[in-house]
């Protein structure tokens, strides 16, 4: 029987923001949103009228053809805006029917009005090469010739304009609902942790699993593994919904591989994919095996059970970070590299741009929301006071910084793809920890600092890779027949068993821990994203401490162009190229010889 958990104190981290967002509307009742509302639908409609069918004679002059595609431009800035407010009040409040009530009928709107618009992108990849090529030397139209590029593309995967029309309103039924019904019941879950009064939230049980005491490390994960069983058939049923809508769409466009939509989103290629998943997976006994069985012999154990994986050492102290010395840390360490990032960063702060305390019915983790060009971007967190919240904290005022910096592109080529879109919220994360290790006052600081960065790395770099792999063998096998909650559970285990390694002993309930990664639900095969990002910066960060020449400019200069350049072209400057296996080996050999370090640690005691 599991000894009794002492209920959290409340922790005392001081005065947190809870953003503002009348920046985009002042409340939803607001005559403003039922304004642009119809505004959007009407513009929607004369844009139609005035533009189908018209397209490849205005193609004759690319100057007249821009003209339609800023109008486009600033219809999906309106309509942006009017989805990033109901979707981040939302995410403020997922258990608040008429939060959701608002959501849902926003999205209801939106939707009709995007379907009026398909036309566009159709219309203009039916366009023949010369003749667009020859638009594109006009002046006006020649900004947008990234976005044209991408636009070919998609291509040879669009269907009739009934078809996407039939696709896009389809979604609301389909996708879109079950992807809200996977968020509100996360939302609304309680986990009945052994010893503590009161049910608690998803975030604050997955908390427990990095408590210093081992008994509130198993009440949390056992807690999760009994809320999580319970609703296990429910969670089998979106799983196995969302793989097969997937594999519908994939079927219909033409999508051969079950990740190749994904890449297409991200504009990177499958080779260059496969061989960051291979690099990772060959590094796995070199670092995550290596690194759990270290852990164990500091804990004391012959194995680390699933819920010590991220149990703090024995040397870490015990403190909890205030808000206000998490935003010091950030932004100094920030203002190191350079003013004009603390400066960006700054304004989150003081313009009430971040959501930081954690609430009942609040949306779990963490994310940054560029919302449109017109405004700003937004941050949420669940901040708790961990020194892995203060590295959240600067993975997403990366993000941040980076679609600020983007904004200029405007609507159609500010946002960045996930790839590259994660460079920024891990260099910032490097930035502070590199200034958090600078500071450390011993070797037994030094070690636990150390010891945290190779956690949060495996858990960028392996974690998701091995995310990745279940999520491929998911939706291949789902081509061939549903999946239950026990094969989905074997899938699961294989995968963690393979990257975590033989130091990790999994408890009875880990099974269904695949259950709650939202990423899973919301956009499969994002994962990968992640460790591109953390090899991408290790190699960025590399340079960085060489002394590259010009480093700093040329690193605002790949923030500043958003996605409107390929991963290729962005990191030219820099000498690097992701089609290599050796870059990616170059980033993963950073996380190695950090392992290397703390061996050497231990070895003298």
């Amino acid at each position: 029987m599991t000894a009794a958990v002492p209920a959290p104190k409340a922790l005392d981290l001081g005065p947190m923001p809870e953003w503002d967002l009348s920046d985009l509307y002042k409340a939803p009742d607001a005559p403003e949103v039922a304004r642009d509302l119809e505004k959007g639908a009407a513009d929607a409609k004369a844009f139609k009228a005035r533009y189908q069918g018209q397209l490849a004679g205005l193609a004759a002059d690319g100057n007249k053809l821009a003209v339609a595609v800023r109008e486009y431009e600033a219809l999906a800035d309106l309509l942006g805006k009017l989805g990033s407010y109901a979707g981040l009040r939302f995410a403020a409040n997922q258990a608040d029917p008429a939060r959701a009530k608002f959501y849902g009928d926003v999205n209801d709107r939106l939707t009709q009005v995007w379907a009026d618009l398909i036309f566009l992108e159709l219309e203009l990849n039916q366009i023949d090469d010369a003749t667009l090529a020859a638009a594109l030397k006009a002046p006006d139209l020649a900004r947008y010739k990234p976005w044209f590029d991408d636009l070919r593309k998609e291509k040879p995967h669009q269907l009739s304009e009934d078809l996407e029309r039939l696709f896009t309103e389809k979604g609301q039924t389909g996708r879109g609902a079950f992807d809200r019904l996977f968020n509100e019941t996360m939302a609304s879950l309680r986990f009945d942790v052994e010893g503590v009064a009161e049910p608690m939230g998803l975030e604050a049980t997955l908390n427990l699993m990095s408590d210093p005491a081992e008994p509130k490390r198993r009440a949390g994960a056992e807690a999760l593994a009994k809320t999580f069983k319970d609703n296990v058939r429910l969670f089998t049923l979106i799983t196995n919904t969302l793989a097969k809508d997937k594999e519908i769409s994939d079927r219909w466009r033409g999508f051969k591989d079950v990740a190749d939509s994904r890449h297409l989103a991200n504009r990177v290629e499958g080779p260059v994919v496969d061989a960051l998943v291979a690099s990772v997976r060959a590094a796995y006994p070199r670092l995550s095996h290596r690194y759990y069985a270290m852990k164990a012999r500091w804990l004391g154990m012959d194995k680390l059970s699933h819920w010590d994986r991220n149990a703090p050492l024995p040397e870490k102290p015990d403190r909890t970070i205030t808000w206000a010395e998490a935003q010091e840390t950030v932004l100094t360490a920030y203002a190191g590299f350079a003013p004009e990032m603390a400066g960006i960063a700054k304004k989150f702060f003081d313009k009430s741009w971040i959501d930081a305390p954690v609430r009942p019915g609040k949306a779990p983790g963490a994310f940054s929301a560029s919302t449109v060009p017109s405004v700003h971007p937004y941050v949420m967190m669940n901040y708790l006071g961990k020194p892995r919240d203060v590295m959240t904290l600067a993975h997403e005022l990366g993000h941040g910084v980076h679609q600020v910096l983007a904004q200029a592109q405007g609507p159609l080529l500010a946002p960045t793809p996930l790839t590259l879109a994660e460079t920024a919220s891990v260099f910032g994360e490097m930035l502070t920890f590199q200034k958090l290790l600078a500071e450390a006052k011993d070797q037994r600081e030094r070690k636990a600092m150390l010891a945290g960065k190779v956690e949060d790395m495996i858990n960028t770099v392996v974690r998701q890779i091995a995310f990745y792999s279940f999520e491929r063998k998911v939706h291949e096998e789902r081509r061939q027949g549903e999946l239950t909650s026990d094969r989905l559970g074997e899938i699961w285990m294989e995968v963690q068993a393979e990257s975590l390694g033989p130091a990790i002993s999994f408890k009875p309930g880990y099974e269904v821990f695949w259950t709650y990664i939202p990423h899973f639900i919301h956009s499969p095969f994002y994962v990968y994203a992640y460790a591109f990002g953390d090899c991408l910066v290790n190699s960025l960060y590399g340079l960085y401490k060489e002394a590259h020449p010009g480093f700093v400019d040329k690193y605002f200069d790949l923030l500043k162009a958003g996605g409107s350049k390929h991963h290729s072209e962005m990191l030219a400057p820099f000498g690097l190229d992701a089609r290599d296996p050796e870059f990616w080996n170059k980033g993963l050999r950073v996380l190695e010889s950090m392992i290397d370090e703390l061996e050497r640690m231990e070895a003298v005691g």
